[in-house]
């Protein structure tokens, strides 16, 4: 069965809140009840018709043709099903996932998977700042679930990630799995200063190392880790490429030691 198909109109003049697009609301809904739903703006009235062209077709397939930094939220909630995007998105992509793949072209807002629960994520482009973290007041960020950017990641990423596994193919900004409490964050190009700040547990994984690390790491020395070669196995399907690279000598710090110090970095022999 073919698609549900949402065509954009034209570039958005507000931002949208698109949560409301998801697989398991649409079910059962005709063409002209999914143009009819409002989306919730910052200034002016919306309805989905207002903004896209809609074909009918498969809601458990959601495409949406064209893109914009100011759509926000797609796939807060997902459950099930697939969304594919050729094109750019807002804010908290994926927020609250618990199943099901969402797949954005283009680039991505901050805080992209922000408690998400189960399913994947994959950005063709970059991502911004928080990939993966939590919002104000909230205590954990990602709780499970994949996520993978081709490109690059703004500041934090993986910021009091819990579980799951985040895999980075180009560069991370600074403070990279900063305050992390478990999972994996696999970083194939350069890190910013200061991975790993205050993480209590968890393993980062950094093949174009980094300028900065906290003096609060202690060296464990290089070794080769069979844990890396079962991961090895797991990311393969992601991104092979940081696959490949998992299965070699790794130098292992651990740390932070200004915290509960039983997360770790690994990062090429010097």
């Amino acid at each position: 069965m073919t698609a549900l198909v949402f065509t954009l109109r034209q570039a958005p003049a507000q931002r949208l809140d698109l949560s409301p697009l998801l697989p398991n609301l649409l079910a059962g809904k005709s063409e002209s009840d999914i143009a009819a739903i409002e989306l919730q703006t910052t200034r002016e009235r919306a309805c989905v018709g207002d903004v896209f062209r809609v074909r009918t077709g498969d809601p458990a397939q959601i495409r949406f043709e064209g893109g914009s930094e100011r759509f926000d939220c797609l796939g807060r909630g997902m459950s099930a099903g697939e969304i594919r995007v050729e094109g750019d998105v807002g804010v908290q992509p994926g927020r609250l996932m618990s199943g099901g793949r969402l797949t954005i072209a283009g680039n991505a807002g901050p805080w992209a998977g922000s408690d998400m629960k189960g399913g994947s994520i994959e950005i063709a482009g970059n991502a911004g700042d928080r990939l993966g973290g939590p919002l104000a007041g909230e205590t954990a960020g990602m709780r499970g679930g994949v996520v993978v950017v081709r490109g690059d990641a703004g500041a934090r990423a993986g910021d009091r990630m819990r579980r799951g596994m985040i895999v980075i193919e180009g560069t991370a900004g600074s403070h990279a799995g900063s305050r992390m409490i478990a999972g994996t964050l696999i970083l194939r190009g350069r890190a910013g200063p200061l991975p790993g700040y205050l993480m209590a547990r968890g393993t980062i994984v950094m093949a174009g190392g980094c300028n900065t690390i906290s003096p609060t790491f202690a060296d464990c020395g290089v070794h080769e880790f069979v844990s890396n070669s079962l991961m090895a196995g797991f990311v393969k399907p992601y991104s092979p490429t940081a696959a490949a690279l998992l299965q070699r000598p790794w130098r292992r710090l651990l740390g932070d030691m200004a915290a509960i110090g039983k997360g770790e970095i690994f990062c090429p022999p010097i």
